[in-house]
């Protein structure tokens, strides 16, 4: 079980930086290894001969330092692979990547991913800058402008981590992210002033609609604080229930929108409080191996609640799990918008001159056998989110559903 509750989510790393960038999932704490070695794969001597001309015919020779190109023909190799989620860090990029899972960071609170290799918002935080601001899920993020960094970046090619270095800074100063929404004919600009941006991981809210009381549980992301928050949630819902009586409860709205994701064995918790038995995935790896999460039996304590479950595109990873489960095994509405399409995870490595290595090493499968990276899940009912952010039409919806 200990070894389960080490897998966890990256932000490219897909931490929760001053950006928060995109989720997947991690596995264990990774190794410490030395980065000194050589490779047959690597041809050495090219690699001399370039450094041997840059030393003798560059311009900026004080510009040239060994341990910065070092790094930088390492991300490149890496990079090569074409895969956005496996990725070289130096050690300030690991550093800051490793404090994901500490809940407080300066930022503007968004999720970073990619569409279609273009930076895009994978999701914006509960009550951050970017969520007041009207930043949605799919958003696309074309340029980073910080003139107090001096800072004017076309984000064609950018990394996660280059991303989420550029913009993040001092709290209080302002950031301006050029943006395209689908739908919309030219692009725009976003100013964000960075906060010190606290994320939570869970918030219950009951609503009272036609007499029935309707628990909306609004579960943010899948954090470790998850493990013991969710029980108490849980408890509180069936006190509840016995105090109002069977004919005032009306059930439950699982809100997973902007979930970016976080501990898989969380949302295998979450889940295992709603399905009776089963797999809720299974995770296949690089090396062949097939491992298979099943529910927790001694939960199961709301199996007969009346549920909807609302999605959106920032719905990822570990919240992608969840809700994907409880669509297979028929036991709730899945409502909203199409997810994310999250579906690969990644383990770290870190060096000991504090550099890190996050490689992607396995994917993982629905309980149909589905694997839904770059595709998503539709949900049942789709119910689009509207452009005025006072009124929360699919809430509405899903409370409406729920009492039918």
């Amino acid at each position: 079980m200990m070894r389960l509750r080490n897998i966890r989510n990256l932000s490219l790393g897909l931490a929760l930086l001053a950006v928060v960038a995109l989720i997947s999932f991690r596995i264990g704490q990774g190794n410490k290894i030395n980065l000194i070695g050589k490779s047959s794969g690597i041809d050495n001597t090219l690699m001399d001969q370039v450094k041997t001309k840059l030393k003798g015919s560059f311009l900026d020779k004080d510009k040239m330092d060994e341990k910065t190109m070092s790094y930088g023909a390492i991300e490149g190799m890496v990079a090569a692979l074409g895969d956005p989620y496996t990725v070289f860090l130096p050690p300030e990029d690991n550093k800051s990547t490793n404090e994901d899972l500490a809940g407080e960071f300066g930022g503007v609170g968004i999720s970073l991913g990619y569409k279609d290799k273009t930076l895009a918002v994978m999701s914006p935080v509960a009550k951050s800058p970017a969520e007041k601001a009207g930043v949605k899920a799919g958003d696309l993020i074309l340029k980073i402008t910080d003139k107090g960094k001096n800072i004017d970046r076309d984000t064609t090619g950018i990394t996660l981590n280059e991303a989420v270095t550029l913009i993040r800074g001092k709290i209080g100063t302002e950031v301006t992210l050029k943006m395209y929404r689908e739908g919309k004919s030219d692009t725009y600009d976003v100013v964000l002033r960075r906060e010190n941006i606290v994320v939570p991981s869970i918030e219950l809210e009951w609503k009272l609609v036609n007499g029935k009381n309707v628990a909306w549980i609004k579960l943010y992301k899948f954090t470790e604080q998850l493990f013991t928050q969710w029980p108490k949630i849980v408890d509180e819902i069936v006190i509840k229930q016995n105090q109002v009586g069977k004919n005032n409860y009306g059930g439950i709205v699982l809100d997973l929108r902007n979930n970016p994701g976080g501990y898989l064995q969380a949302s295998v918790l979450v889940a295992s409080d709603f399905v009776k038995n089963g797999i809720i995935v299974e995770q296949q790896s690089s090396d062949g191996s097939v491992e298979k999460y099943e529910v927790d039996k001694t939960r199961g304590n709301l199996l007969n609640d009346k549920l909807v479950i609302l999605v959106n595109g920032g719905s990822a990873s570990a919240s992608e799990i969840l809700a994907g489960a409880l669509k297979d095994y028929s036991r709730g509405k899945l409502m909203g918008e199409k997810t994310f399409g999250k579906g690969t995870v990644q383990q770290p490595e870190d060096f000991t001159d504090g550099s890190g290595l996050h490689i992607t090493v396995a994917k993982w499968l629905l309980p149909n056998g589905a694997n839904i990276h770059k595709v998503g899940i539709t949900p049942d009912i789709e119910v689009k989110s509207g452009d005025d952010i006072q009124k929360d039409l699919q809430l509405d919806k899903a409370i409406e559903e729920l009492l039918k």
